[in-house]
């Protein structure tokens, strides 16, 4: 007799399994400890053979008896339903191993391992927030331009334009990553160049004008702060480094007498050499007055042991009237550095950029090399602090 479900629910467990039979190999298994298995009873090839179609109640028994026939159609066409199903499982744990979020992942451990933590946790992040929950679980061969290109618009939409630029690039990797190690035909958001909206390029602001250099460094020299953070803001433009990496400037990377500042750039985590002036070592050995028993160049004013704030320099320059947004920021000398030494000191490019840290690849497909133009850097760099006082005494000459 068929089963029903108030039969099913009155079994009650015995001291041995037993079963309970709804016919055509079907049957609920009744385990010592109340547990009740639905079970598919077949043969194949001569062999007697079982496969499960989950627990009752959780399967209730319409659900198992549509799983049953779907099982009996597979044996009826000549396939092992048990064999069907170990093929299934690797096929889906290949797919899971190969879906888009998987690959990216695995790019993400391998290829930003030497990055910085905050830029890591921004890709992940970006891609966690825009890109998995739509095609994350996606075999990510499988995956189309116009899927790609719906995940894009989907944050065009919510007006991050910027973000949908930065999430195509970093899936573009993913893709090319994908196909490097077999597992995608080609990079499909290849496809996709100049299907978003633009973005409007923000730079950090810079004065690039002598005039206005001239004037700014005039009011650094009458800023009536704290010496460290005079200092900070005499040395930005004669290094231009990162701010967070002239914050963050330990004595025990400074030679003095050779001249030289030696650090990891805390973008790329590469090795970076900053050729000293004259005039910025003489600052440096003002302010070894001060911090030089310490660690850092920088000290903070509340304690020793610690650097400089990080909003010190942009604070100092608002107090001096500036407008960090329109005028400049401490990022802003990096510009105005790399527009002046080019236009003004006819500097080459690429020369600036090793300068700057920037990964820039040559003909040879070399990055960015420490050591390399340091001649030429070395010159450059006197070269430019030379220029700043030029402009410092230009004004003062007119003034006369």
């Amino acid at each position: 007799m068929p089963l029903t479900d108030i039969v099913i629910k009155s079994a009650k467990p015995k001291d041995k399994s037993y079963k309970l039979s709804d016919g055509g190999g079907l049957y609920l298994e009744i385990a010592p400890s109340g547990g009740k298995w639905w079970r598919y009873k077949y043969r194949f090839g001569g062999k007697e053979q079982r496969i499960s179609l989950g627990t009752y109640p959780d399967v209730s028994l319409k659900d198992a008896r549509a799983r049953h026939v779907i099982e009996r159609k597979k044996l009826s066409n000549g396939i092992n339903p048990s064999e069907a199903r170990k093929s299934e499982k690797i096929s889906n744990k290949l797919n899971s191993d190969n879906s888009f979020e998987a690959v990216a992942r695995e790019w993400w451990q391998s290829h930003m391992k030497n990055k910085a933590a905050s830029h890591k946790d921004k890709v992940i992040r970006r891609f966690e927030n825009y890109v998995f929950p739509w095609i994350g679980n996606k075999p990510i061969a499988d995956i189309t331009g116009p899927e790609m290109l719906a995940v894009f618009q989907r944050i065009v939409k919510l007006n991050k334009v910027e973000t949908a630029h930065r999430a195509l690039q970093t899936a573009g990797q993913v893709f090319r990553y994908a196909v490097q190690t077999g597992r995608a035909e080609r990079d499909v958001t290849a496809d996709l160049k100049g299907a978003l909206p633009s973005t409007t390029v923000k730079h950090m602001a810079a004065f690039t004008e002598p005039e206005d250099v001239a004037k700014f460094l005039h009011a650094i020299d009458a800023f009536n702060g704290t010496f460290t953070v005079q200092c900070a803001l005499r040395l930005s433009p004669l290094l231009f480094v990162r701010p967070s990496e002239l914050r963050l400037a330990k004595w025990a990377d400074m030679d003095l007498d050779a001249g030289t500042w030696s650090y990891q750039v805390s973008k790329t985590k590469t090795d970076h050499l900053v050729p000293l002036s004259t005039q910025a070592i003489s600052i440096l050995r003002e302010l070894h007055a001060i911090s030089g028993h310490g660690e850092y160049v920088f000290q903070g004013g509340h304690s020793p042991l610690k650097p400089m704030s990080e909003s010190a320099v942009n604070a100092a320059l608002k107090r001096m009237g500036y407008d960090t947004q329109k005028d400049i920021t401490a990022h802003g000398f990096r510009a105005m550095a790399r527009t002046i030494l080019h236009e003004r000191l006819n500097i080459d490019p690429y020369i600036i950029e090793h300068q700057l840290a920037h990964k820039v690849p040559d003909a040879l497909g070399e990055a960015y090399n420490r050591t390399k133009f340091i001649e030429q850097r070395i010159i450059m760099m006197q070269r430019w602090a030379d220029y700043l006082d030029y402009l410092k005494a230009s004004i003062t000459l007119k003034k006369i």
